[in-house]
């Protein structure tokens, strides 16, 4: 890829924080133009990773290079080429809608006028309504508002829809499409799946600070070798990974403790035989379930336990 179509680049990116190696060698690249994810469980190192790039924490070793420069000295004309909204941010709980709009277009030297801004998020009826008045999803939107108002090239969002009802997430999700058919660049941070196969162009899925997998979503669930997941329990007795394995229709097989994870080809061929297996062993399966498979299911693949559990 070549610098001029890389929004973000970073190589043997290292942080520690004593002896906790949060990020451990990351090599990633974002093109301009795309949604790109950034997957993986609860301290995986995923917010590390994007506070590094954002240029708000100090790398220990590696490089990073945001739309072809460098973090120097105070960044501030790069900054204002950004957009960043953090997991969690705080506004003063007396100033209106309105007003935070207007402080955060301060600090840009161009960029959307306050009505704009209120219409992107879907904000208008809340123009003067104080901030301690907004729910929830309303000040995740406000927060959203505010990382848009600079008009950036590139937009950070880290773990933007996590806590919110599934309104509020799917008004989320149409505010970021719309960035994506504006040509902007949105790097997203999430660790549910179906937000990142319904938005992202590509993804990284990342497990203690490294690359375990990368790719579109599409190509990556396709490297299962299969399209759909059974998952299974039983109570008591044994079973082995090649006795499962020669069921038919199976492609791989995993375990987590006293579930079993198969995947599967066709659904239709592989219940009735695994049924047929455990009866002859005198088992019953205390949990069924079949799905198709997901991001979370390439995130087992490569380390055998859950994204939830992770």
């Amino acid at each position: 890829m070549s610098p001029d179509s890389s929004a973000i680049r970073c190589r043997g990116l290292v942080k520690r924080f004593g002896p906790v190696v949060a990020v451990a060698g990351l090599d990633l690249e974002v093109r301009r133009g795309e949604c790109f994810g950034l997957l993986g469980p609860n301290g995986a190192g995923k917010t590390t990773t994007v506070e590094i790039l954002e240029g708000l924490t100090a790398a220990d070793a590696g490089e990073v290079a945001i739309l072809g420069e460098a973090w120097e000295g105070d960044g501030m004309r790069l900054r204002a080429r950004l957009g960043i909204q953090l997991q969690e941010t705080k506004f003063p709980e007396k100033l209106t809608v309105r007003e935070v709009i207007r402080l955060f277009r301060s600090f840009y030297p161009r960029g959307l006028d306050v009505v704009e801004a209120l219409h992107v998020v879907s904000l208008q009826e809340k123009a003067d309504a104080q901030v301690r008045a907004l729910s929830g999803g309303q000040r995740q939107r406000l927060s959203l508002a505010c990382a848009l108002v600079g008009d950036p090239e590139i937009v950070f969002l880290d773990e933007p829809t996590t806590g919110l009802d599934p309104q509020s997430r799917r008004q989320s999700w149409e505010i970021i499409e719309a960035l994506k058919t504006r040509g902007r660049t949105v790097l997203l941070t999430t660790h549910y799946m179906e937000e990142a196969q319904r938005l992202c162009d590509r993804v990284a899925i990342v497990d203690h600070g490294k690359l375990i997998a990368e790719g579109a979503p599409r190509e990556l669930i396709a490297s299962l070798g299969a399209e759909h997941v059974v998952e299974f329990a039983v109570g008591t007795g044994e079973l082995d990974d090649e006795l499962l394995r020669g069921l038919p229709s199976v492609e791989g097989v995993a375990r987590e403790g006293d579930a079993w994870r198969l995947t599967v080809r066709e659904v239709h061929r592989s219940v009735p035989a695994l049924l047929e297996t455990l009866a002859r062993r005198g088992l019953e399966p205390t949990q069924l379930t079949t799905h198709h498979a997901t991001l979370e299911d390439v995130f087992v693949s490569h380390t055998g336990r859950s994204l939830r559990d992770a």
